[in-house]
């Protein structure tokens, strides 16, 4: 075989064994495999260190791309970076709704945080579809607003419970899924 096919052949050989060598080491969580937490005292801690890292992502996003650029007035027609802003802010927007459905999920391994996240879980349904409102430029007042707010109810939450949470910006990869 010339030098390339070999190359290609010995590329493809060690990507198939990868792959079929990850999926035989894959586990069930609940079977009790890999690095999950085994004692009801360790998933608790677990969630809320989860829970702390996820809410702070999402706070972090909000204020970054959706509340500092909208107070700056980067939304409003016609202002520098507009397009920009706009877009940020629709994936910021649908990261944060993705992080705090997964802190409110982290919350309910831990008894004292999921009794203090459950009256927020509405607030943070309520935010589902404000990414692509963000994004096409039709947010107002209110819609900022009601990020900030659950934001808000989700820190005072975090902390009621001893989980206090603090703002952490994601990188733009993080934002963009990659």
């Amino acid at each position: 075989m010339p030098t390339p096919i070999r190359r290609a052949a010995l590329a493809l050989l060690l990507c198939c064994a990868l792959v079929l060598g990850t999926g035989a080491c894959g586990g069930d969580d609940e079977a009790g495999g890999g690095a999950s937490p085994t004692s009801s005292a360790e998933k608790q801690k677990f969630a809320k260190t989860r829970f702390v890292a996820n809410a702070g992502l999402a706070a972090g996003a909000t204020y970054q791309w959706i509340v500092k650029p909208y107070r700056e007035g980067k939304f409003k027609k016609g202002a520098d970076g507009q397009k920009v802003a706009l877009v940020k802010a629709g994936l910021a927007g649908a990261f944060a709704y993705n992080r705090l459905k997964a802190a409110s999920n982290n919350a309910k391994g831990d008894p004292l945080l999921s009794k203090a996240v459950a009256p927020i879980t509405a607030g943070i349904e309520s935010l589902k579809g404000l990414g692509t409102k963000l994004r096409k430029g039709q947010a107002n007042e209110s819609d900022v607003g009601a990020f900030e707010d659950v934001i808000t109810n989700i820190k005072n939450a975090g902390k009621s419970a001893g989980a206090e949470v603090k703002d952490k910006v994601p990188s733009a990869t993080q934002l963009s899924g990659g």
